[in-house]
Protein backbone atom coordinates (compact mmCIF):
# COMPACT_ATOMS: atom_id res chain seq x y z
CA UNK A 1 0.00 0.00 0.00
CA UNK A 2 2.84 2.47 0.69
CA UNK A 3 4.31 2.14 -2.84
CA UNK A 4 0.56 2.73 -4.11
CA UNK A 5 0.35 6.04 -2.21
CA UNK A 6 4.24 7.02 -3.16
CA UNK A 7 3.25 6.50 -6.83
CA UNK A 8 0.05 8.18 -6.18
CA UNK A 9 0.99 10.92 -4.86
CA UNK A 10 3.90 11.84 -7.36
CA UNK A 11 1.34 11.85 -10.08
CA UNK A 12 -0.07 13.61 -8.41
CA UNK A 13 2.12 16.53 -7.21
CA UNK A 14 2.48 18.55 -10.62
CA UNK A 15 -1.24 19.08 -10.67
CA UNK A 16 -1.66 20.11 -7.06
CA UNK A 17 1.13 22.64 -7.36
CA UNK A 18 -0.42 24.13 -10.36
CA UNK A 19 -3.99 24.15 -8.66
CA UNK A 20 -1.89 25.74 -5.45
CA UNK A 21 -0.70 28.73 -7.81
CA UNK A 22 -4.41 28.84 -9.60
CA UNK A 23 -5.95 29.59 -6.03
CA UNK A 24 -3.80 32.11 -5.37
CA UNK A 25 -5.82 34.07 -8.03
CA UNK A 26 -9.18 32.67 -8.26
CA UNK A 27 -9.98 30.93 -4.48
CA UNK A 28 -7.88 32.90 -2.28
CA UNK A 29 -10.10 31.84 0.53
CA UNK A 30 -10.01 28.52 -0.12
CA UNK A 31 -6.73 26.15 1.72
CA UNK A 32 -4.87 23.93 -1.36
CA UNK A 33 -3.74 21.90 1.77
CA UNK A 34 -6.83 20.54 2.53
CA UNK A 35 -7.01 18.90 -0.92
CA UNK A 36 -4.16 16.78 -1.37
CA UNK A 37 -5.31 13.95 0.98
CA UNK A 38 -8.49 14.45 -0.81
CA UNK A 39 -7.41 14.35 -3.97
CA UNK A 40 -4.30 11.31 -3.43
CA UNK A 41 -7.46 9.00 -1.96
CA UNK A 42 -9.88 9.58 -4.99
CA UNK A 43 -6.54 8.50 -6.82
CA UNK A 44 -6.44 5.49 -4.84
CA UNK A 45 -10.23 4.21 -3.64
CA UNK A 46 -11.79 5.42 -6.80
CA UNK A 47 -10.35 6.56 -10.12
CA UNK A 48 -6.67 6.58 -11.70
CA UNK A 49 -7.75 8.79 -14.07
CA UNK A 50 -6.61 12.38 -12.25
CA UNK A 51 -9.84 14.13 -13.92
CA UNK A 52 -12.33 11.71 -13.29
CA UNK A 53 -15.16 12.85 -10.51
CA UNK A 54 -18.49 11.24 -9.87
CA UNK A 55 -20.97 12.41 -7.69
CA UNK A 56 -21.65 9.04 -5.48
CA UNK A 57 -17.25 9.05 -5.79
CA UNK A 58 -17.39 12.17 -4.20
CA UNK A 59 -19.82 11.24 -1.50
CA UNK A 60 -18.12 8.16 -0.45
CA UNK A 61 -14.54 10.26 -0.66
CA UNK A 62 -15.94 12.74 1.88
CA UNK A 63 -18.04 10.35 4.07
CA UNK A 64 -16.52 7.11 4.03
CA UNK A 65 -12.66 7.68 3.54
CA UNK A 66 -11.84 11.25 4.47
CA UNK A 67 -12.91 10.44 8.12
CA UNK A 68 -10.61 7.37 8.40
CA UNK A 69 -7.60 9.52 7.26
CA UNK A 70 -8.23 12.87 8.20
CA UNK A 71 -5.36 14.85 10.59
CA UNK A 72 -7.17 18.44 11.28
CA UNK A 73 -11.05 17.13 11.83
CA UNK A 74 -11.30 20.73 12.59
CA UNK A 75 -9.61 22.46 9.52
CA UNK A 76 -11.32 19.93 7.72
CA UNK A 77 -14.72 20.92 8.96
CA UNK A 78 -14.12 24.72 8.31
CA UNK A 79 -11.90 24.25 4.94
CA UNK A 80 -12.18 21.01 3.25
CA UNK A 81 -15.75 21.34 1.15
CA UNK A 82 -14.59 25.00 0.16
CA UNK A 83 -11.09 23.77 -1.03
CA UNK A 84 -12.43 20.43 -2.55
CA UNK A 85 -15.21 22.44 -4.77
CA UNK A 86 -12.29 24.70 -5.93
CA UNK A 87 -9.84 22.04 -7.06
CA UNK A 88 -13.27 20.55 -9.04
CA UNK A 89 -13.46 24.23 -10.31
CA UNK A 90 -9.71 24.25 -11.48
CA UNK A 91 -10.07 21.41 -13.02
CA UNK A 92 -12.90 22.71 -15.10
CA UNK A 93 -11.31 25.72 -16.20
CA UNK A 94 -8.39 24.31 -16.79
CA UNK A 95 -10.04 21.62 -19.22
CA UNK A 96 -8.75 18.75 -16.77
CA UNK A 97 -12.63 17.36 -15.79
CA UNK A 98 -12.59 14.24 -18.48
CA UNK A 99 -15.91 13.96 -20.61
CA UNK A 100 -16.92 10.73 -18.36
CA UNK A 101 -17.20 13.15 -15.13
CA UNK A 102 -20.43 14.34 -13.92
CA UNK A 103 -20.91 18.29 -14.49
CA UNK A 104 -18.95 20.33 -12.25
CA UNK A 105 -22.31 22.03 -11.00
CA UNK A 106 -23.31 18.61 -9.92
CA UNK A 107 -20.57 17.79 -8.15
CA UNK A 108 -20.98 21.04 -6.53
CA UNK A 109 -25.00 20.12 -5.97
CA UNK A 110 -23.54 16.94 -4.31
CA UNK A 111 -20.60 18.98 -2.35
CA UNK A 112 -23.88 20.89 -0.57
CA UNK A 113 -25.79 17.77 0.08
CA UNK A 114 -23.08 16.18 2.10
CA UNK A 115 -22.22 19.27 4.08
CA UNK A 116 -23.89 19.16 7.05
CA UNK A 117 -23.22 15.17 7.21
CA UNK A 118 -19.33 15.67 6.44
CA UNK A 119 -19.18 18.24 9.35
CA UNK A 120 -20.89 16.09 11.54
CA UNK A 121 -18.37 13.55 10.96
CA UNK A 122 -15.70 16.02 11.33
CA UNK A 123 -17.39 17.44 15.17
CA UNK A 124 -17.75 13.26 16.06
CA UNK A 125 -14.10 13.50 15.24
CA UNK A 126 -13.31 16.23 17.49
CA UNK A 127 -15.51 14.82 20.62
CA UNK A 128 -13.35 11.86 20.40
CA UNK A 129 -10.13 13.26 20.66
CA UNK A 130 -11.21 15.54 23.67
CA UNK A 131 -12.52 12.47 25.67
CA UNK A 132 -8.81 11.36 24.65
CA UNK A 133 -7.25 14.34 25.84
CA UNK A 134 -9.41 13.95 29.08
CA UNK A 135 -7.87 10.51 30.16
CA UNK A 136 -4.64 12.07 29.14
CA UNK A 137 -2.64 14.44 32.34
CA UNK A 138 -3.39 17.88 31.02
CA UNK A 139 -0.67 19.50 29.69
CA UNK A 140 0.72 22.82 31.57
CA UNK A 141 2.30 25.24 29.65
CA UNK A 142 5.17 27.91 30.42
CA UNK A 143 4.70 31.63 31.56
CA UNK A 144 5.03 32.54 27.74
CA UNK A 145 2.04 30.87 26.69
CA UNK A 146 -0.77 33.40 25.63
CA UNK A 147 -3.67 30.73 25.48
CA UNK A 148 -4.89 31.55 29.36
CA UNK A 149 -4.92 35.56 27.60
CA UNK A 150 -7.14 34.48 24.68
CA UNK A 151 -10.53 36.25 26.07
CA UNK A 152 -8.79 39.15 27.92
CA UNK A 153 -6.85 40.01 24.45
CA UNK A 154 -9.77 39.79 22.44
CA UNK A 155 -11.58 42.16 24.44
CA UNK A 156 -8.63 44.58 24.27
CA UNK A 157 -9.87 48.16 22.92
CA UNK A 158 -8.74 48.57 19.14
CA UNK A 159 -4.73 48.41 19.27
CA UNK A 160 -3.14 50.83 16.92
CA UNK A 161 0.04 50.26 14.51
CA UNK A 162 2.21 53.29 13.61
CA UNK A 163 3.57 53.30 10.18
CA UNK A 164 6.74 50.81 8.59
CA UNK A 165 8.49 54.05 8.11
CA UNK A 166 8.16 55.25 12.02
CA UNK A 167 9.05 51.09 12.81
CA UNK A 168 11.56 50.82 10.68
CA UNK A 169 13.24 53.44 11.63
CA UNK A 170 13.04 52.19 15.21
CA UNK A 171 14.50 49.26 13.75
CA UNK A 172 17.68 50.61 12.33
CA UNK A 173 18.50 51.63 15.88
CA UNK A 174 17.92 48.53 17.57
CA UNK A 175 21.31 47.79 19.62
CA UNK A 176 21.19 44.07 19.31
CA UNK A 177 21.11 43.75 15.88
CA UNK A 178 24.24 45.69 15.09
CA UNK A 179 25.92 43.32 17.79
CA UNK A 180 24.67 40.38 15.60
CA UNK A 181 25.89 42.42 13.08
CA UNK A 182 29.38 42.96 14.33
CA UNK A 183 29.41 39.38 15.79
CA UNK A 184 29.07 37.84 12.22
CA UNK A 185 31.35 40.35 10.27
CA UNK A 186 33.94 39.24 12.90
CA UNK A 187 33.37 35.65 12.02
CA UNK A 188 34.29 36.35 8.52
CA UNK A 189 33.78 33.43 6.19
CA UNK A 190 34.16 30.05 6.67
CA UNK A 191 35.25 30.25 10.29
CA UNK A 192 35.94 26.71 11.89
CA UNK A 193 34.11 26.23 15.06
CA UNK A 194 34.85 23.27 17.68
CA UNK A 195 32.75 20.48 18.66
CA UNK A 196 32.44 21.21 22.45
CA UNK A 197 32.45 24.84 22.29
CA UNK A 198 31.64 26.69 19.42
CA UNK A 199 35.27 28.88 20.08
CA UNK A 200 38.41 29.09 21.83
CA UNK A 201 38.90 31.14 24.57
CA UNK A 202 40.96 33.41 22.68
CA UNK A 203 38.34 33.79 20.27
CA UNK A 204 35.39 34.54 23.14
CA UNK A 205 37.89 37.32 23.89
CA UNK A 206 38.02 38.75 20.25
CA UNK A 207 34.63 37.92 20.09
CA UNK A 208 33.38 40.04 23.14
CA UNK A 209 35.95 43.05 21.83
CA UNK A 210 34.14 43.12 18.69
CA UNK A 211 30.32 43.19 19.96
CA UNK A 212 31.51 45.74 22.95
CA UNK A 213 30.25 42.96 25.82
CA UNK A 214 32.72 43.33 28.88
CA UNK A 215 34.88 40.46 29.48
CA UNK A 216 33.63 38.53 32.97
CA UNK A 217 36.07 37.67 35.37
CA UNK A 218 35.71 33.38 35.79
CA UNK A 219 38.20 30.79 36.81
CA UNK A 220 37.13 28.17 34.67
CA UNK A 221 36.06 28.37 30.80
CA UNK A 222 35.50 31.81 29.51
CA UNK A 223 33.33 30.18 26.98
CA UNK A 224 31.12 28.75 29.43
CA UNK A 225 30.94 32.43 31.43
CA UNK A 226 29.57 34.61 28.45
CA UNK A 227 25.27 33.72 27.84
CA UNK A 228 24.72 37.12 26.44
CA UNK A 229 27.27 35.88 23.75
CA UNK A 230 25.85 32.93 22.67
CA UNK A 231 22.66 34.98 22.41
CA UNK A 232 23.73 37.22 20.41
CA UNK A 233 25.58 34.44 18.41
CA UNK A 234 22.12 32.62 17.86
CA UNK A 235 20.24 36.19 16.99
CA UNK A 236 22.80 36.38 14.00
CA UNK A 237 21.97 32.61 13.27
CA UNK A 238 17.76 33.94 13.09
CA UNK A 239 18.56 37.50 11.46
CA UNK A 240 20.20 35.29 8.77
CA UNK A 241 23.58 37.00 9.57
CA UNK A 242 25.52 33.82 9.91
CA UNK A 243 24.79 31.19 8.15
CA UNK A 244 26.51 27.02 8.83
CA UNK A 245 28.90 25.98 6.01
CA UNK A 246 30.45 22.99 5.19
CA UNK A 247 33.21 20.78 7.75
CA UNK A 248 31.85 22.39 10.89
CA UNK A 249 32.44 26.10 9.66
CA UNK A 250 30.34 29.13 9.65
CA UNK A 251 30.48 32.30 7.67
CA UNK A 252 29.11 35.43 7.43
CA UNK A 253 26.32 36.69 5.05
CA UNK A 254 27.45 38.57 1.83
CA UNK A 255 24.94 41.17 2.89
CA UNK A 256 25.46 41.65 6.40
CA UNK A 257 27.35 44.55 6.40
CA UNK A 258 24.80 46.55 4.69
CA UNK A 259 22.37 46.74 8.21
CA UNK A 260 21.03 48.70 8.56
CA UNK A 261 19.43 48.37 5.17
CA UNK A 262 18.07 51.38 3.19
CA UNK A 263 14.42 49.31 2.42
CA UNK A 264 12.09 49.98 5.15
CA UNK A 265 10.91 46.62 4.30
CA UNK A 266 13.83 44.93 4.47
CA UNK A 267 14.57 46.53 7.70
CA UNK A 268 11.12 45.10 9.47
CA UNK A 269 11.54 42.04 7.33
CA UNK A 270 14.89 41.39 9.19
CA UNK A 271 13.86 42.54 12.52
CA UNK A 272 10.71 40.26 12.63
CA UNK A 273 13.63 37.10 11.49
CA UNK A 274 14.50 37.99 14.90
CA UNK A 275 11.18 38.26 17.03
CA UNK A 276 11.53 35.28 18.35
CA UNK A 277 14.68 35.98 20.13
CA UNK A 278 12.71 37.20 23.17
CA UNK A 279 12.88 33.63 24.57
CA UNK A 280 16.75 34.24 24.97
CA UNK A 281 15.69 37.05 27.69
CA UNK A 282 14.44 34.07 29.47
CA UNK A 283 16.82 33.44 32.90
CA UNK A 284 19.28 30.61 32.74
CA UNK A 285 20.06 28.66 35.56
CA UNK A 286 22.66 25.89 36.34
CA UNK A 287 20.17 24.01 37.46
CA UNK A 288 18.25 22.33 34.01
CA UNK A 289 14.60 22.03 36.09
CA UNK A 290 14.87 25.36 37.55
CA UNK A 291 15.75 27.14 34.41
CA UNK A 292 12.97 25.12 32.99
CA UNK A 293 10.18 26.52 35.83
CA UNK A 294 11.31 29.64 34.16
CA UNK A 295 10.62 29.14 30.72
CA UNK A 296 8.15 31.81 29.02
CA UNK A 297 9.31 34.99 31.45
CA UNK A 298 10.50 37.00 28.81
CA UNK A 299 7.16 36.57 26.38
CA UNK A 300 5.04 36.34 29.97
CA UNK A 301 6.47 39.88 30.55
CA UNK A 302 5.09 41.48 26.84
CA UNK A 303 1.74 40.01 27.06
CA UNK A 304 1.45 41.53 30.16
CA UNK A 305 2.42 44.73 29.30
CA UNK A 306 -0.25 44.79 26.14
CA UNK A 307 -3.33 43.55 28.81
CA UNK A 308 -2.44 46.69 30.74
CA UNK A 309 -2.67 49.37 28.20
CA UNK A 310 1.14 49.23 27.11
CA UNK A 311 2.55 49.58 30.59
CA UNK A 312 2.92 48.05 34.12
CA UNK A 313 4.81 48.74 37.64
CA UNK A 314 8.26 46.67 37.48
CA UNK A 315 7.16 45.35 41.12
CA UNK A 316 4.02 44.79 40.67
CA UNK A 317 4.91 42.95 37.19
CA UNK A 318 7.24 41.02 39.41
CA UNK A 319 5.17 40.10 42.25
CA UNK A 320 2.53 38.77 39.36
CA UNK A 321 4.79 36.51 37.71
CA UNK A 322 6.52 35.29 40.53
CA UNK A 323 3.22 34.21 41.68
CA UNK A 324 2.40 32.50 38.27
CA UNK A 325 5.81 30.85 38.28
CA UNK A 326 4.95 29.18 41.60
CA UNK A 327 1.54 27.97 40.48
CA UNK A 328 2.79 26.75 37.19
CA UNK A 329 5.50 24.89 38.68
CA UNK A 330 6.19 23.33 42.31
CA UNK A 331 9.94 24.16 41.49
CA UNK A 332 8.90 28.24 40.53
CA UNK A 333 9.46 29.41 43.71
CA UNK A 334 12.69 28.23 44.10
CA UNK A 335 13.65 29.27 41.06
CA UNK A 336 12.15 33.17 41.11
CA UNK A 337 14.48 32.77 44.53
CA UNK A 338 17.44 31.13 42.64
CA UNK A 339 17.54 33.81 39.61
CA UNK A 340 17.63 36.77 42.07
CA UNK A 341 15.85 39.53 39.51
CA UNK A 342 15.04 37.44 36.96
CA UNK A 343 13.18 40.10 34.95
CA UNK A 344 16.25 41.91 34.65
CA UNK A 345 17.82 39.54 31.86
CA UNK A 346 13.91 39.56 30.27
CA UNK A 347 13.97 43.77 30.45
CA UNK A 348 17.27 43.81 29.22
CA UNK A 349 16.96 42.07 26.17
CA UNK A 350 13.67 43.33 25.26
CA UNK A 351 15.43 46.99 25.81
CA UNK A 352 18.27 45.34 23.75
CA UNK A 353 15.49 44.39 20.87
CA UNK A 354 13.65 48.03 20.96
CA UNK A 355 10.60 45.88 22.55
CA UNK A 356 10.32 48.15 25.65
CA UNK A 357 11.83 51.20 27.62
CA UNK A 358 12.10 51.52 31.10
CA UNK A 359 11.70 54.88 33.29
CA UNK A 360 11.86 54.90 36.67
CA UNK A 361 9.90 51.17 37.95
CA UNK A 362 7.41 51.30 34.72
CA UNK A 363 8.50 49.23 32.02
CA UNK A 364 6.73 50.42 28.45
CA UNK A 365 5.84 48.54 25.10
CA UNK A 366 7.29 50.66 22.22
CA UNK A 367 5.61 51.11 19.01
CA UNK A 368 8.04 48.37 18.19
CA UNK A 369 7.17 46.30 20.70
CA UNK A 370 3.48 46.56 19.93
CA UNK A 371 3.91 45.53 16.45
CA UNK A 372 5.94 42.67 17.79
CA UNK A 373 3.33 41.05 20.57
CA UNK A 374 0.55 41.25 18.23
CA UNK A 375 2.97 39.16 15.89
CA UNK A 376 3.12 36.57 19.09
CA UNK A 377 -0.04 36.60 19.66
CA UNK A 378 -0.98 36.18 15.77
CA UNK A 379 1.25 33.10 15.82
CA UNK A 380 -0.77 31.63 18.95
CA UNK A 381 -3.98 32.01 16.88
CA UNK A 382 -5.64 34.30 18.91
CA UNK A 383 -7.37 36.99 17.88
CA UNK A 384 -6.39 40.81 18.37
CA UNK A 385 -7.99 43.62 16.59
CA UNK A 386 -5.22 45.56 15.62
CA UNK A 387 -5.05 48.54 12.91
CA UNK A 388 -2.94 50.86 11.87
CA UNK A 389 -2.76 54.02 13.28
CA UNK A 390 -5.93 56.90 11.93
CA UNK A 391 -3.13 59.83 11.46
CA UNK A 392 -0.87 57.30 9.46
CA UNK A 393 -3.19 55.15 7.91
CA UNK A 394 -3.26 55.36 3.89
CA UNK A 395 -6.63 55.61 1.78
CA UNK A 396 -5.98 52.11 0.58
CA UNK A 397 -5.53 50.31 4.00
CA UNK A 398 -8.23 51.94 5.21
CA UNK A 399 -10.30 50.72 2.33
CA UNK A 400 -8.87 47.12 2.88
CA UNK A 401 -9.67 47.08 6.44
CA UNK A 402 -12.96 48.48 6.16
CA UNK A 403 -13.68 45.32 3.65
CA UNK A 404 -13.57 43.56 6.47
CA UNK A 405 -15.57 45.35 9.22
CA UNK A 406 -19.15 45.18 10.06
CA UNK A 407 -20.57 48.52 8.27
CA UNK A 408 -20.91 50.73 11.91
CA UNK A 409 -17.71 50.19 12.36
CA UNK A 410 -16.17 50.81 8.77
CA UNK A 411 -18.27 54.00 9.04
CA UNK A 412 -16.30 55.13 12.26
CA UNK A 413 -12.93 54.71 10.53
CA UNK A 414 -14.14 56.67 7.90
CA UNK A 415 -15.43 58.97 9.88
CA UNK A 416 -12.30 59.45 11.71
CA UNK A 417 -10.52 59.44 8.46
CA UNK A 418 -12.13 61.89 7.20
CA UNK A 419 -11.52 64.39 9.94
CA UNK A 420 -7.84 64.72 9.47
CA UNK A 421 -7.87 65.67 5.61
CA UNK A 422 -9.88 68.52 3.79
CA UNK A 423 -12.82 66.86 1.40
CA UNK A 424 -10.90 67.25 -1.90
CA UNK A 425 -7.90 65.85 -1.02
CA UNK A 426 -9.57 62.70 0.83
CA UNK A 427 -11.55 61.75 -2.16
CA UNK A 428 -8.37 62.48 -4.18
CA UNK A 429 -6.62 59.88 -1.99
CA UNK A 430 -9.74 57.65 -1.83
CA UNK A 431 -9.53 57.70 -6.05
CA UNK A 432 -6.15 56.97 -6.31
CA UNK A 433 -6.10 54.21 -4.28
CA UNK A 434 -9.06 52.64 -5.90
CA UNK A 435 -7.08 52.94 -8.86
CA UNK A 436 -3.88 51.06 -7.74
CA UNK A 437 -5.78 47.30 -9.44
CA UNK A 438 -8.18 47.19 -11.69
CA UNK A 439 -9.48 43.64 -10.63
CA UNK A 440 -10.09 45.22 -6.86
CA UNK A 441 -13.63 45.61 -7.53
CA UNK A 442 -14.91 45.94 -3.89
CA UNK A 443 -12.03 48.74 -2.96
CA UNK A 444 -13.14 50.93 -6.02
CA UNK A 445 -17.56 50.63 -4.83
CA UNK A 446 -16.18 51.15 -1.37
CA UNK A 447 -13.93 54.33 -3.08
CA UNK A 448 -17.08 55.61 -5.00
CA UNK A 449 -19.49 55.44 -2.04
CA UNK A 450 -17.56 57.00 0.39
CA UNK A 451 -16.41 59.67 -2.37
CA UNK A 452 -20.11 60.26 -3.41
CA UNK A 453 -20.70 61.47 -0.22
CA UNK A 454 -18.40 64.38 -0.26
CA UNK A 455 -20.57 66.28 -2.80
CA UNK A 456 -19.22 69.38 -4.81
CA UNK A 457 -15.64 69.02 -2.93
CA UNK A 458 -14.96 65.97 -4.25
CA UNK A 459 -15.74 66.86 -8.34
CA UNK A 460 -12.03 67.65 -9.25
CA UNK A 461 -11.05 63.75 -8.23
CA UNK A 462 -13.78 62.90 -9.90
CA UNK A 463 -12.97 64.74 -13.07
CA UNK A 464 -9.49 63.49 -12.52
CA UNK A 465 -10.68 59.74 -12.15
CA UNK A 466 -12.16 59.76 -15.58
CA UNK A 467 -8.21 59.38 -17.08
CA UNK A 468 -8.75 55.60 -15.80
CA UNK A 469 -11.31 52.96 -17.43
CA UNK A 470 -11.84 51.14 -13.63
CA UNK A 471 -13.31 54.56 -11.93
CA UNK A 472 -14.41 56.32 -15.65
CA UNK A 473 -18.19 54.61 -14.81
CA UNK A 474 -18.48 56.12 -11.55
CA UNK A 475 -17.00 59.22 -12.14
CA UNK A 476 -19.19 60.10 -15.23
CA UNK A 477 -22.10 58.76 -12.82
CA UNK A 478 -21.32 61.36 -10.13
CA UNK A 479 -20.51 64.35 -12.34
CA UNK A 480 -23.64 63.93 -13.92
CA UNK A 481 -25.50 63.66 -10.60
CA UNK A 482 -23.57 67.08 -9.67
CA UNK A 483 -24.83 68.88 -12.74
CA UNK A 484 -20.90 69.57 -13.19
CA UNK A 485 -21.12 71.42 -16.88
CA UNK A 486 -19.55 69.55 -19.78
CA UNK A 487 -19.18 66.33 -17.95
CA UNK A 488 -19.72 63.20 -20.10
CA UNK A 489 -22.79 61.24 -19.90
CA UNK A 490 -22.28 57.68 -18.32
CA UNK A 491 -22.34 55.37 -21.68
CA UNK A 492 -24.32 51.67 -21.75
CA UNK A 493 -20.80 50.59 -21.87
CA UNK A 494 -20.74 52.57 -18.34
CA UNK A 495 -23.69 50.90 -16.71
CA UNK A 496 -22.23 47.53 -17.80
CA UNK A 497 -19.16 48.39 -15.44
CA UNK A 498 -21.02 49.08 -12.98
CA UNK A 499 -23.06 45.64 -13.09
CA UNK A 500 -19.73 43.43 -13.39
CA UNK A 501 -18.43 45.13 -10.52
CA UNK A 502 -21.51 44.15 -8.53
CA UNK A 503 -21.28 40.67 -9.97
CA UNK A 504 -17.85 39.90 -8.52
CA UNK A 505 -18.47 41.12 -5.35
CA UNK A 506 -21.79 39.10 -5.30
CA UNK A 507 -19.51 36.09 -6.42
CA UNK A 508 -16.97 36.61 -3.43
CA UNK A 509 -19.71 36.40 -1.15
CA UNK A 510 -20.38 32.86 -2.27
CA UNK A 511 -22.47 30.55 -4.80
CA UNK A 512 -25.75 31.65 -2.96
CA UNK A 513 -25.07 34.76 -2.94
CA UNK A 514 -24.19 34.94 -6.47
CA UNK A 515 -27.35 32.99 -7.55
CA UNK A 516 -29.59 35.01 -5.76
CA UNK A 517 -28.31 38.43 -7.39
CA UNK A 518 -28.67 36.88 -10.59
CA UNK A 519 -32.36 35.76 -9.98
CA UNK A 520 -33.23 39.69 -8.83
CA UNK A 521 -32.33 40.36 -12.64
CA UNK A 522 -34.91 38.00 -14.16
CA UNK A 523 -33.98 35.74 -16.79
CA UNK A 524 -34.75 38.06 -19.22
CA UNK A 525 -32.76 40.92 -18.67
CA UNK A 526 -30.10 38.54 -17.98
CA UNK A 527 -30.24 37.08 -21.48
CA UNK A 528 -29.92 41.08 -22.98
CA UNK A 529 -27.24 41.68 -20.40
CA UNK A 530 -25.35 38.78 -21.64
CA UNK A 531 -26.04 39.29 -25.38
CA UNK A 532 -23.74 42.64 -25.03
CA UNK A 533 -21.82 42.53 -21.64
CA UNK A 534 -18.91 39.93 -22.84
CA UNK A 535 -17.26 43.19 -24.73
CA UNK A 536 -16.73 44.92 -21.22
CA UNK A 537 -12.47 44.76 -20.75
CA UNK A 538 -13.31 44.36 -17.14
CA UNK A 539 -10.67 42.26 -15.20
CA UNK A 540 -13.22 39.59 -14.11
CA UNK A 541 -15.79 39.25 -17.29
CA UNK A 542 -14.63 36.16 -18.13
CA UNK A 543 -14.18 34.58 -14.45
CA UNK A 544 -18.19 35.66 -13.99
CA UNK A 545 -19.30 34.05 -17.72
CA UNK A 546 -17.92 31.03 -16.65
CA UNK A 547 -19.22 31.18 -13.48
CA UNK A 548 -22.83 32.33 -14.72
CA UNK A 549 -22.77 29.20 -17.32
CA UNK A 550 -21.65 26.77 -14.35
CA UNK A 551 -24.74 27.71 -11.46
CA UNK A 552 -27.41 28.92 -12.65
CA UNK A 553 -30.40 27.46 -12.74
CA UNK A 554 -31.68 28.19 -15.88
CA UNK A 555 -30.37 26.25 -18.50
CA UNK A 556 -31.42 29.03 -21.19
CA UNK A 557 -29.27 31.74 -19.29
CA UNK A 558 -26.57 29.01 -18.58
CA UNK A 559 -26.06 28.50 -22.28
CA UNK A 560 -26.31 32.35 -23.01
CA UNK A 561 -23.58 32.69 -20.46
CA UNK A 562 -21.09 29.95 -22.46
CA UNK A 563 -21.88 31.74 -25.74
CA UNK A 564 -21.16 35.45 -23.87
CA UNK A 565 -17.77 33.32 -22.59
CA UNK A 566 -16.78 31.83 -26.09
CA UNK A 567 -17.05 35.88 -27.52
CA UNK A 568 -15.12 37.40 -24.60
CA UNK A 569 -12.54 34.25 -24.69
CA UNK A 570 -12.52 35.18 -28.97
CA UNK A 571 -11.67 39.30 -27.91
CA UNK A 572 -9.30 39.06 -25.81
Amino acid sequence: MTDRIEVAATELRPLLEEFIIWARANAPESDPELVGPAALWHRLAFSQDLGTWKRADLRNLLLDRMPKVVEDPDAAADGMLPAVDAYLTFLSQTGRLTEGSDSLSDLQAELDDVEDDFVELMEDLLDDDAEGDDDEEEEIGDLGDFEPFADALADLDTIRLRPDSELAAAARAVPLIAQARDLALWVGSGRRVGEDTLLSDDEVAEALAAVGLPRPETDGSLAEAVPQLWNVWNLAVDLEFLEPGDANTVGVQDDTSEWPFDDDEDVLDAWMLGLHSVDYGDPELPDEDLTMALAGLTRGVLVRLLLGGGSRDLDELGQELSEAAAELDELGADAWEAAGDPLAGAIAWLTGYGMVEVGGRTVSLTPLGTEGVVHLVDDSDIEVDARPAIDSMSAHELLALSAELPEEEADAEFADWMRLREPGKAAEELLEAAAQDESDALIRVQAASVVGTLGEAAIPAWQEALKQSSLRPYAATHLSQLEVPDAPEPTQDDTHWLILDMWTISAGLGRSEFVGSLRDIGPELLNNLLEVIWKIPHAHVEELLDLISQVHPDKQVAKAARRALFKARSNS
